[in-house]
């Protein structure tokens, strides 16, 4: 694996880690009742979910052009990151709106 290949697997891990940590503090901030906080950390989330495919774009594009990355543990690892990290995304939009609606029933 070359230098380019994993600086890319590292983002896409980091980016997803961090997407992941933001969409879990916007479910706690939603449990809390901020909602401004919650919808702030998931725009957080979403932009590392921007960044991490940017990673994986750099990845694909490499490979496209004939130079693709050894498969090792680490690439597979940095995948699963991202496909995880985006459906814990997806899951916490819908806690938080879970939370939103009894937030309003109790009102």
């Amino acid at each position: 694996m070359n230098q380019e290949q994993l600086e890319a697997v590292m983002g896409l891990i980091i980016h997803s880690g961090n997407a992941k940590s933001d969409a879990m503090e916007a479910i706690s901030a939603a449990k809390d009742r901020d909602f401004k906080q919650a919808k702030e950390r998931m725009k957080s989330a979403e932009a590392a979910i921007v960044e991490a495919h940017h990673a994986q774009t750099t990845m694909l594009t490499n490979e496209a052009q004939g130079i693709a990355a050894d498969i090792t543990l680490l690439t597979i690892h940095s995948q699963d990151h991202l496909m995880t990290a985006i459906a814990f995304c997806d899951l916490a939009k819908e806690i938080i709106a879970i939370h939103q609606r009894i937030e309003q029933d109790e009102t």
